[in-house]
């Protein structure tokens, strides 16, 4: 049975009978507006309209049955509370229509003010702000003839998609026949001005007059609020943030109060702790005589919070403690939206604010200081994305270089990129491989595409809490808002600053904290986390919070977690540097890798070898190099595991390409010069040509054509490993043969594996397992009987995918995955992240039979995905016992694995 044709279905709430519990029914505004209700706090009374209603609009195109007489009643029960009636022409009620989704979406979706709003109620509007204030009748006049053009050009824009730039020209014709460039200035006749023009404006694009009706402005608002939920820029947001497309969104309904009255009133936002370092403190921006939608969008330049004491004490003192209160009530940092309506506070939203990575981290140990939550809640409140954001490398400004403008530092980072100043030209570079960095006067919801393009962000105007600032930061992108110094020149594209100018195309660098810009190109140096993990950073000695609160809790997630983190390494080197970032062993050490350079060249002979003489004369070649590589990975391992797959390259990675041998053997010839030796390299080329290399003579299948490659490898692995232990060290050799589709072709190689390295070891005391690489999904369905000849499985998710998927990696992401990821088949590609369904389930039927024919099977996965945050959760869900991946995510999946633990064991602190 559908929603809508539920009998009784429950559609609208008024604020008093929710709670912040009931996010996925009222969305977060709704929730947390009753919350703040049910606590006492002054918020202005409103209903809400639930998800449910707007996915069964969604679905049919038309309101649920029910929906219309529960918005009548609620409505007659709001105007009864306030003893005004919805856009009554002498003494209106006015709504607010807010959008309002299960999870924070800045900007993303619409909202209408001023709703009642007509040519007749504006004056009465007019009369109710002067009657409260009979000093005020000229103030009074000129509030509500803006509010009025206010209220046409959101209507006009979200309702009717009348485009916004036309009101804009017409409010800026406006100021600049009044000589200013201030909205301020104009007095309640200009602002008659405007409306008319907004009014010609509106009819001009929907060919219809502005409707008069209140109920019918407040329908069409309501119906808009729902389409915005399928706006491109809204679905574009969430397959970022990967938020789920079938939520829908609440719809708050919620009577105005205004901040737009005069200098005694205002609106702001704010923090309850700084949402870019963690610091503590009075965080916030007011803009006086301006109603909400000023701030986020970043059109006038706000004050510090701190300022709004100076200007009304009693409001301001208010504000801290109501911010006390709901930090305390939450438990984290809230991001509060409020107005002063003529010293009166009114609350219009809280929520759990958005942070940065590094204030995540901050804020989670400051209060488990404060005995708010525990450490199982800190863990839980960071992840593995942010800590991989701490990570990248900051400017290095121990140069000469001097910024030539300086704003707010709105979203931590360095960054440097051409400058664009079009979300589509930013889009542009970055397709062909270009850093952008996007410059705007200041962004809206339309330039979501760019913002995701570009490196960094740099407005000239807003704050901490403007749409730049907030969605940034969302993202984990850069971004410097209000450097006012700038003068952002968008037609002509260029900027000019301090005497300088800066065209599309030049480079700049920002500073994310600082909020300092500079020309050029500024060298970055590694973060202090980095230094930390690699040990060039003592915590003990330095008075860092970053640091500190990474240390304490990485500390407890490596408590708490069950999975082993090892990582992906093939050379001395990146193992040294994989431990230092907490890596318990190698899961894939790559011996092809070991191949390449001045090695290639006997590989080439192996490969291209004539007679068995030949063969054995490249294998002995080989034998020392590969047999010295194992020792130096084992003396740096010193006895963790160390998984080395045998050989597994696609053959045209070691074999001249067959085209280009082709045309120097016919170039070389029609000049006459022996060729005989190219000829017959270029006859041996063709005979082993494949047209899908990556399906080919491959892996083990290499090992059994090849006679003695495998048994060469094998012999070097033990070797190594013998001589490690009898210097005094320790290794923990694990042989993995690749590619294995049938328990036929693991049996052959492990017996011949066995004898030679039972001649090697002796009694030296050096254990060898054997196992194998699943990534064929004929071997992932027939586990159980490969596990009778496995000591272990290693899941190669990149291959396993790639034939799952039937995708060829090296061709597809390029070709046609931007379409996928568009028309939203992927939510992500499924190399980046585990296929839960598909692969997903692959693994989950190879690690259950596998573990059924061999209870001990060792289980681990080794391909990318054992450093993505969201498949480190599958892999502990589905019971393996590591992952491994590159050495620079291994602190990512050792957090991540934490927070699986404690997410499965379900922490009694949440």
């Amino acid at each position: 049975m559908t929603v809508q044709e539920k009998a009784g279905e429950k559609f609208v709430y008024d604020f008093a009978e929710g709670n912040k519990e009931l996010r996925d029914l009222l969305g977060g505004k709704g929730a947390n507006l009753a919350e703040m209700t049910n606590l006492g706090l002054p918020v202005p009374p409103g209903f809400t309209i639930t998800t449910e209603a707007c996915r069964a609009y969604l679905a049919t195109g038309r309101e649920p049955d029910g929906l219309t007489g529960q918005i009548e009643a609620h409505l007659e029960a709001l105007e009864r509370e306030m003893g005004r009636r919805l856009g009554d022409p002498q003494d209106p009620l006015l709504v607010s229509v807010r959008s309002g989704a299960r999870f924070s979406m800045p900007g993303m979706m619409e909202t209408v003010l001023n709703v009642g709003l007509n040519d007749r109620s504006v004056q009465g509007l007019a009369r109710q702000a002067s009657s409260a204030d009979p000093d005020s009748s000229g103030s009074a006049d000129r509030f509500a003839w803006d509010s009025y053009r206010r209220l046409i050009q959101m209507f006009g824009k979200t309702v009717c998609e009348v485009p916004g730039e036309q009101f804009e020209h017409a409010l800026d014709e406006a100021k600049r026949a009044k000589g200013s460039t201030d909205d301020l200035d104009l007095d309640a006749d200009d602002l008659r001005g405007v409306v008319e023009a907004y009014k010609k404006i509106f009819a001009g694009h929907t060919g219809r007059e502005f409707p008069q009706d209140p109920r019918e402005q407040l329908d069409l608002a309501i119906r808009a609020v729902f389409a915005s939920w399928n706006a491109e820029r809204a679905i574009l947001y969430r397959r970022q943030e990967r938020i789920p497309a079938d939520l829908g969104t609440a719809v708050n309904v919620v009577a105005m109060v205004f901040g737009n009255l005069g200098p005694d009133s205002g609106t702001g936002v704010a923090f309850t702790r700084d949402p870019g370092s963690g610091a503590q403190g009075i965080y916030g921006d007011y803009l006086a005589n301006a109603q909400g939608e000023d701030v986020v969008a970043g059109i006038r330049n706000t004050v510090p919070l701190q300022e709004l004491e100076r200007l009304d004490p009693k409001s301001y003192h208010e504000l801290l403690d109501i911010m006390a209160r709901l930090e305390g009530h939450y438990r984290d940092l809230c991001d509060i939206e409020f107005t002063i309506e003529r010293g009166k506070l009114w609350m219009l939203q809280t929520r759990v604010g958005k942070r940065t990575a590094a204030a995540a981290f901050v804020i989670a140990g400051q209060l488990v200081d404060e005995g708010l939550i525990d450490l199982d809640e800190a863990l839980h409140r960071v992840n593995g994305a942010q800590l991989a954001q701490l990570m990248f490398p900051r400017f290095q400004l121990d140069h000469d270089f001097a910024p030539v403008a300086r704003g707010i530092g709105a979203s931590p980072g360095a960054a440097s990129g051409a400058v664009v100043f079009t979300s589509a030209r930013a889009v542009e570079l970055a397709a062909e491989g270009r850093s952008v960095i996007l410059v705007r006067r200041e962004t809206n919801p339309d330039d979501l595409n760019g913002m995701i393009a570009a490196q960094g962000i740099l407005t000239s105007r807003g704050g901490k809490t403007s749409h730049a600032a907030v969605v940034a930061r969302g993202m984990g992108k850069t971004c410097v808002s209000g450097a006012d110094g700038i003068e952002v020149d968008v037609p002509a594209k260029r900027f000019t600053v301090g005497g300088h100018t800066v065209a599309e195309g030049d480079v700049v660098s920002i500073d994310g904290t600082t909020g300092k810009v500079y020309l050029g190109e500024v060298p970055v140096m590694p973060s202090e986390v980095v230094q930390y993990f690699e040990g060039s950073l003592d915590p003990a000695h330095v008075d860092n919070a970053l640091v500190r609160a990474v240390r304490r809790i990485m500390t407890h997630a490596d408590g708490r977690r069950r999975l082993a983190v090892r990582t992906n390494a093939d050379t001395g080197a990146d193992a040294a540097r994989a431990r230092r970032f907490g890596a318990e062993g190698i899961g894939l050490c790559r011996t092809e890798h070991m191949f390449l350079g001045d090695r290639r060249e006997l590989v080439e002979r192996l490969i291209l070898a004539a007679t068995d003489t030949d063969r054995t004369a490249a294998l002995a070649a080989l034998l020392p190099l590969q047999r010295q590589d194992f020792v130096e990975i084992f003396r740096e391992m010193a006895g963790l595991p160390v998984t080395v797959r045998l050989i597994d390259p696609p053959l045209h990675e070691f074999l001249p390409p067959l085209e280009q041998l082709a045309v120097n053997v016919a170039v070389a010839q029609e000049r006459g010069e022996d060729v005989a030796k190219e000829e017959a390299l270029l006859a041996a080329v063709r005979r082993m040509h494949e047209e899908n290399p990556m399906l080919g003579l491959r892996g083990v299948r290499l090992g059994l054509v090849i006679p003695g490659l495998f048994a060469m490898q094998v012999r070097a692995i033990a070797e190594a490993a013998v001589a490690v232990t009898r210097d005094g060290g320790a290794a923990c050799p694990e042989i993995m043969v690749p590619l294995v589709g049938a328990v036929q072709e693991l049996e052959t190689v492990r017996a011949e594996a066995e004898k030679i390295i039972a001649e090697v070891v002796g009694d030296s005391g050096v254990e060898v397992l054997i196992g194998t690489m699943i990534e064929v999904p004929r071997a992932a369905l027939t586990a159980g009987q490969i596990a009778e000849a496995a000591q272990f499985f290693s899941f190669g998710t990149n291959d396993l995918t790639q034939m799952g998927w039937g995708f060829s990696r090296d061709d597809v992401e390029g070709a046609f995955f931007w379409r996928y990821l568009e028309l939203g088949i992927f939510g992500i590609s499924p190399f980046e992240s585990i296929d839960r369904d598909g692969v997903g389930r692959l693994i989950r039927i190879a690690a259950e039979e596998g573990r059924a024919a061999r209870p001990g099977l060792k289980l681990g996965v080794c391909g990318e995905h054992g450093g993505d945050p969201d498949s480190v959760h599958f892999f502990h869900e589905v019971g393996l016992d590591y992952v491994s991946c590159s050495p620079f995510r291994v602190p990512v999946a050792r957090l991540e694995a934490g927070r699986a633990a404690i997410e499965t064991a379900g922490s009694d602190s949440r």
